[in-house]
């Protein structure tokens, strides 16, 4: 077993998790309804909060995670919910995401600078990325304790201007169980929403 699945797998071995609320990335459920149908990637699922909102909107829904804890939690949680999703438990340096094959993927919290080619190939033509991950920032946020795992201001942003950003905001929030009330409960994140597209002149999804 690898050194990140044992490490995964530890940190997800607690199932409480299987009967907790499904809490998505806010924009995808405030834009879900202007995304494309069709297939949809769940990049380093987790518990699998944007595969099964996804898949409960009629969504066809691959959903990856190097951790078998978490993929039984999300399978349980998917259950749960009376919803399909194909679980696939595989290191992201191992799977393959094809090519021009879904037309949402969704990654969020998962440092993956270095997959993103292969994850913007795997688009079908005007398919959508959408992608939240921590920042580094000066204020005492949650989120991962080393900036090895956060991104730098803008970073994601330039690692996508080969697609047509439809938004881009980087912000500090209150975590999905805080009031928002103090710094240690909120998280500073950059979102991301992109199409594989090109060309002046284009349609674009109203806010």
């Amino acid at each position: 077993m690898s050194d990140d699945r044992e490490r995964w797998n530890e940190r997800y071995s607690d199932r409480s998790g299987a009967d907790g609320a499904v809490e998505t990335i806010p924009e995808l459920e405030r834009r879900v309804d202007t995304l494309p149908d069709g297939r949809a990637l769940d990049v380093a699922t987790g518990t699998g909060d944007n595969a099964i909102f996804l898949a409960e909107r009629g969504y066809d829904v691959d959903a990856v995670d190097i951790s078998d804890e978490a993929i039984e939690t999300a399978r349980e949680r998917a259950d749960r919910q009376g919803v399909d999703v194909n679980w696939v438990r595989a290191d992201l340096a191992d799977f393959d995401p094809g090519r021009r094959r879904y037309d949402l993927v969704t990654v969020r919290y998962f440092a993956a600078l270095e997959y993103l080619p292969d994850l913007k190939a795997a688009l079908a033509p005007d398919g959508v990325l959408m992608y939240e991950h921590h920042l580094r920032s000066s204020d005492p946020v949650a989120g991962p304790s080393s900036d090895r795992y956060r991104y730098r201001s803008n970073e994601l942003l330039h690692a996508c201007l080969d697609l047509t950003v439809l938004s881009y905001e980087e912000r500090r929030r209150p975590l999905d169980d805080a009031d928002g009330t103090d710094d240690e409960g909120a998280v500073a994140v950059a979102t991301l929403v992109a199409r594989r597209s090109s060309g002046g002149t284009q349609s674009y999804p109203k806010r």
